[in-house]
């Protein structure tokens, strides 16, 4: 079960090692506000062949057995509203993988426990005795996550009229090794050993462990996996099955898939995989070999007593290069040679930048080490805060009381908080002697402040935030909102960080509309509070300040490249891409503004070379390299020796701020997994189950022999275009550096494009204009996946939904699961080349009826 934002609120109280950016809904709500008549399943954002509840949040897919011509789909749940909460187990079951009916809620959380992740099997010989040989029970084996004290372990519960009602064993938990980070159960039935095999992960030390059975009952430990590849977020959803490599049933290998929270290929949640021998107790996975960076000329490797023509500002880097863990800092490895540069000096409290001299850029990479803190750079940022821009104040909190406003709850006291309150992190970034914070007495408490009546006459209002991420729209929020004619038209939100930053909303549309600030803390939870100060109108938008631990590289004055670290003392490489700067002035620039947890950087060893090093991220193995596919596991069981995966489409990052309403979280397509030799690797492939070509509407739009040549134009015309696609394109190379195609497109240059970079051997999304996005910093981009052409020739086949694309290249070895949220009226398909040309041997696509009935 990923638990999210609850298993990380825990650890940030003690560790304090987030971002403290704050995160803005600058947008409308508009998406969030469903018409009380829209009919079900037609909603905006709605999916139409992917799984989605008919309301309420979904995460993690649970269960997954096939019994009695019915394919199971439990799920992670909450009954009682849009965002994480009250974990349950929902239910869903299909014929074919593709039409799904939802049935009632099979797990509920109850006072003792939430019901989080795990698997189920059908006991056929009724080895835990639950039901008969005749009528053999299906058997759900779940992590119990204990409501007093956080402890996690793993139950049993079992049915005997297929999966429609269920009950607790009165034996739980089955296995309690006495950890709070213990969960995510895969079990099936290994029958060289006539026994159980369970596999489990231990989170946050990167392992998995493996347990057998006799009876489902009583386990014993066989034996662990890992810490191995990526390591850089917890470890959930572990998943164990063999496959025939190439179609050869005498070549068997074992896949072990381990999820990872953040840390993955696209950022935030994915889908790691490893490919292996299981002897019926251990798993060992194939050697990766150690790495070699590529080589080329040393810029800096602060192997020096001193930085050199190397500056800096601030304390945070010292007089010269670290050599080195510093005073009270962890043990720092990954560095070459006797010398880094870190910015631990005297603690993550102080801040400075190192910069390099000017250089003329003339290689096509600088390959570097990055370690330290995950505090990315976000564009927009100043290095330092200078004075609020000019405006009117609508409210600065000074004086010593609310003045005006109006308050309910007790979140809030009697007046303004001048700081930090009793347990409460230090609170910085307020302007003055005061600030609204409603952490007073703790979490626990709730409450709202509401401001007179305004009229909006300014473009901007500009606000400093900080506290919880709990967004305006989700069932508990820790939000700032501004109301107009009784709605809330803007929101924002704290990002678990007690620091404050400027935010501002565009309010031009709004001119002349009278308007009310309030404040809203109606979460008890973890980070349940929310710090605001100097709310003002302004034609001038507020920058937030830098928070970032960061390596930049600095090109006309301006950020053109950026690396942060993983919150971990041990460096990696990471590259830059240099090319589109040849001949250009630019300088290094290593970043530490962040004063919080993890809040310094590593760097060490910058070479200038014609490839590009690679990140243990890079050299993992993916099952998906977009940012939507997480929890990815399989179903036990489907007939003929099948294996199906699905994973959920979301992702931590940004899960809960997604701008979709009753409902929020999907499934992905189903795919049919297989073992395939890619360029002399085994890879683990993909491919959307067959079923869903039965959503397939008459006959294709086609398009054949047509060369692009460096432009951009429509793929066949009005028959192409729609919301719901299946479009299957093979190009061949020819000069074009990028080519492919552009979905969803529409006014105002919206788009989302689905291209192969020829020069990097890539294929990627790039959702940066794929419509609303601004909910969250991380949410816009471009993934990427390792794909070489095959005798010349590039394969896609790209799923179009109403909120998502996911895009098969050439055998399934490279996959990019990414949602979307484009406007209704955007549904073109357009294909294009860029600096060159492309023969598009061949496009079909096929309109796609939806699976609701």
């Amino acid at each position: 079960m990923s638990s999210g934002r609850v298993i990380r609120h825990a650890r940030i109280r003690m560790m304090a090692a987030v971002a403290t950016v704050c995160a803005l809904s600058a947008a409308p709500l508009a998406p969030q506000a469903v018409a009380a008549d829209t009919p079900p399943y037609s909603e905006t954002y709605r999916p139409q062949f992917h799984f989605t509840p008919e309301k309420n949040w979904m995460n993690d897919p649970n269960g997954l057995v096939y019994y009695k011509g019915e394919y199971h789909l439990f799920y992670q749940y909450n009954p009682n509203g849009n965002s994480w909460g009250d974990m349950s187990w929902g239910h869903a079951v299909s014929k074919d993988l593709v039409h799904w009916e939802e049935l009632p809620l099979a797990l509920s959380h109850d006072d003792e426990e939430m019901v989080f992740s795990g698997s189920a099997v059908v006991d056929w010989t009724n080895t835990t005795g639950f039901g008969t040989k005749k009528n053999p029970p299906m058997v759900a084996i779940y992590t119990s996550a204990y409501k007093n004290g956080g402890k996690q372990a793993q139950s049993l519960a079992y049915s005997t009229d297929r999966g429609r009602t269920w009950t607790k064993y009165q034996g739980n938990p089955v296995i309690d090794i006495g950890s709070r980070e213990f969960r995510d159960p895969k079990v099936q039935w290994h029958e060289p050993t006539k026994s159980w095999l369970m596999t489990v992960s231990l989170s946050t030390e990167h392992r998995v462990r493996f347990y057998s059975s006799k009876n489902l009952k009583d386990w014993e430990l066989q034996s662990e996996f890992g810490p191995q590849s990526a390591t850089g977020g917890v470890w959930e959803c572990p998943d164990l099955f063999p496959l025939a490599v190439d179609g050869d049933e005498n070549n068997i290998k074992w896949v072990l898939v381990v999820n990872i929270n953040p840390g993955g290929i696209a950022g935030g949640s994915a889908a790691q995989y490893f490919i292996g021998d299981f002897d019926g107790k251990k798993f060992t996975a194939e050697d990766e070999g150690t790495y070699t960076p590529p080589t080329g000329t040393v810029v800096q490797d602060f192997e020096d007593t001193e930085f050199g023509t190397w500056t800096t500002t601030g304390t945070a880097f010292g007089d010269g290069p670290a050599a080195g863990a510093l005073a009270g800092q962890g043990t720092v490895d990954g560095f070459d040679g006797k010398g880094l540069a870190n910015s631990f000096h005297a603690g993550d409290g102080t801040t400075g930048t190192l910069t390099s001299p000017e250089f003329t850029v003339d290689s096509s990479y600088l390959n570097f080490k990055v370690g330290g803190g995950r505090h990315p750079h976000e564009p927009g940022t100043v290095m330092e805060q200078g004075p609020p821009p000019a405006g009117t104040v609508l409210a600065d909190f000074e004086g010593g009381s609310y003045g005006d406003w109006t308050k309910t709850g007790d979140a809030l006291g009697s007046a303004p908080a001048t700081g930090t309150l009793p347990n409460q992190q230090e609170v910085s970034g307020f302007l003055g002697d005061g600030l609204v914070n409603t952490y007073l007495n703790g979490d626990s408490t709730t409450g709202t402040l509401t401001s007179p009546e305004f009229t909006i006459d300014k473009n901007h209002i500009n606000f400093l935030i900080g506290g919880g991420h709990h967004p305006a729209g989700s069932d508990n929020p820790t939000a700032l909102e501004l109301l107009a004619d009784g709605q809330v038209v803007r929101s924002a939100t704290g990002k678990d960080a007690e620091a404050l930053n400027w935010a501002s909303w565009d309010v031009g549309d709004l001119a002349g509309k009278k308007a009310r600030i309030r404040i809203v803390d109606d979460n008890t939870g973890g980070w349940g509070h929310l710090n605001v100060d100097h709310i003002m109108l302004s034609d001038t938008k507020a920058q937030p300040v830098s928070q970032e631990t960061s390596v930049n590289l600095i090109v006309d004055g301006q950020i053109v490249r950026s690396a942060t670290g993983a919150n971990s003392e041990s460096l990696d490489w990471a590259s830059f891409d240099l090319r589109p700067y040849a001949g250009k002035k630019a300088r290094i620039q290593i970043v530490d503004m962040n004063t919080a947890g993890w809040g310094h950087i590593l760097a060490d060893q910058f070479t200038a070379a014609d490839t590009p090093a690679k990140s243990v991220v890079q050299r993992a193995d993916w099952a998906d390299y977009g940012k939507d596919y997480y929890a990815a596991v399989s179903w036990e069981n489907a007939p003929g020796g099948k294996r199906y995966m699905i994973g959920w489409m979301n992702n931590w990052d940004y899960s809960g701020a997604i701008p979709t309403s009753p409902w929020r979280g999907a499934q992905s397509t189903p795919r049919q997994m297989a073992l395939r030799t890619i360029n002399g690797q085994i890879r683990l492939t993909s491919k959307p189950v067959s079923g869903l070509e039965s959503l397939r509407q008459n006959g294709p739009a086609t398009a054949a022999g047509v060369t692009v040549m460096s432009t951009t134009k429509p793929l066949i015309g009005p028959a192409a275009r729609g919301k719901a696609l299946d479009i299957e394109a093979t190009f061949s190379l020819k000069d074009a550096e990028r080519f492919g195609l552009k979905v969803r497109t529409g006014a105002g240059g919206e788009e989302t494009v689905i291209g192969y970079d020829a020069t990097t051997k890539e294929l990627y999304v790039d959702r940066t204009r794929s419509g609303a996005g601004d909910f969250h910093s991380t949410f816009p981009g471009v993934q990427t996946a390792p794909l070489r052409a095959k005798n010349g020739k590039v394969k896609m086949r790209i799923l179009v939904d109403w909120s998502s694309v996911e895009v098969f290249g050439g055998n399934g070895e490279a996959v990019i699961t990414d949602q979307i949220f484009p406007d209704p009226a955007s549904q073109g398909v357009q294909v294009f080349a860029e600096n060159g040309s492309v023969k598009l041997d061949q496009a079909r696509v096929w309109h796609l009826d939806s699976a609701h009935d």
